[in-house]
């Protein structure tokens, strides 16, 4: 006869919130993203404060086409994230097809599956980022190919800002340009700032590495720096009510 199991069910138990205590962040990420979760692991990094993220399928080829390919997917994507449940603020993490589909239609297709959450995306972001900053004359800088850098352009200028200088890696190949190092965004931004009078640099894409180093771009060139990534972990964090100053990832933070 075997031995017999004693059996304790419906044990009493206590909640309690740890996890997003004092904000949730939904993020929805590109699937061939390899940077993204890598830098707001890093830029949002507060107690009670958590990010979630859900991969949204995409092509690794950037073009006007695959972008506006995945405005009928961030709906579902997004309620991927916490399903049931709400978040303070929901993203939806690619800055060129948020310029494409158009910041009013990813907050409308964000809406749809969390209607509580406070909506932001790189574009709007940056633009958010530019104003708090006080910075009116943009040098950009993106991996993209013209046509999309067309509308990038178009894009910043039509939200009230000048961009004096423009510079592009004219890299289609979303991999490869989480591979781009830092040496290379380094030389690209010495480049396209040499000799201009601008207010502000913007790294576009949140394939592109740079956060980490923005505040010593910023203490060599004497000027705010700020990325897609960069952005957008600061305007979620603002969205979600977190005002803590964190003046080791540059001018933004420290606002």
């Amino acid at each position: 006869m075997g031995q017999q199991t004693s059996m304790f069910e419906h044990l009493p138990f206590a909640t309690d919130q740890v996890i997003g205590s004092r904000a949730r962040i939904g993020l929805v990420v590109l699937s061939t993203d390899y940077t993204i979760e890598h830098e707001m692991r890093a830029l949002i990094n507060l107690p009670g404060v958590d990010v979630f993220h859900a991969r949204i399928a995409n092509s690794p080829n950037i073009s006007p086409d695959t972008l506006r390919a995945m405005g009928p997917l961030i709906t579902s994507t997004a309620e991927l994230i916490l399903p049931g449940d709400k978040v303070d603020v929901l993203a939806y993490a690619c800055t060129s097809a948020s310029i494409v589909l158009g910041t009013e239609t990813v907050a409308k297709n964000l809406r749809a599956a969390k209607p509580e959450a406070k909506t932001t995306n790189p574009a709007f972001a940056a633009f958010h980022a530019f104003a708090a900053l006080r910075a009116k004359r943009i040098a950009v800088l993106t991996p993209y190919a013209k046509h999309v850098n067309d509308m990038v352009q178009a894009s910043i200028r039509e939200a009230g800002f000048e961009v004096p200088v423009f510079g592009s890696f004219n890299e289609p190949h979303d991999p490869t340009v989480a591979a781009i190092d830092i040496h290379s965004l380094k030389s690209a931004i010495a480049k396209i700032t040499d000799g201009h009078d601008i207010d502000a640099v913007f790294i576009s894409c949140t394939s592109v590495r740079i956060a980490s180093d923005v505040a010593a771009i910023e203490a060599e060139l004497g000027i705010p720096v700020t990325s897609s990534n960069h952005a957008l972990a600061w305007h979620c964090l603002r969205l979600a009510g977190i005002d803590d100053k964190q003046p080791a990832f540059g001018r933004l933070f420290s606002l």
